[in-house]
């Protein structure tokens, strides 16, 4: 089972793609609350360059406010992560799949919050 849905933008650079991605998180009624430049703290944490690599936790409130509420300790795995890479002639994007990243709950009535949650960042994702 694939933890990700992926996409590539050709000829989009990062900042062209999180803009987009942004925007389709929004219709989609995610939210970003945390953003990492891996790029800039591997820079200046370790001294090494890499290519462009920005995570950002987008959440979606009714559906982790729908997630807590069956199961409280779930917030260890929130907000859904999308990963933007520059790769060689463009930009890839990555989203966890939360139906793979919860299969370790046993929690059956989480597991459709999840299969709708994975649903809306497959249509964020397509739609970026």
């Amino acid at each position: 089972m694939s933890y990700t849905h992926d996409r590539l933008l050709p000829g989009v650079t990062i900042d062209e793609a999180e803009a987009r991605v942004r925007k389709a998180l929004e219709a989609q009624g995610f939210g970003v609350l945390t953003e990492i430049d891996v790029k800039a703290t591997m820079k200046k944490k370790l001294g090494v360059d890499m290519p462009a690599y920005r995570i950002l936790g987008a959440c979606n409130p009714r559906m982790a406010h729908q997630a807590i509420g069956l199961e409280p300790r779930i917030g260890a795995m929130l907000p859904c992560n999308v990963i933007l890479r520059e790769v060689e002639g463009g930009t890839e994007i990555n989203a966890i799949d939360p139906v793979a990243s919860m299969a370790a709950v046993e929690n059956d009535r989480l597991h459709q919050v999840a299969g709708q949650v994975r649903d809306l960042l497959k249509a964020a994702i397509a739609a970026a």
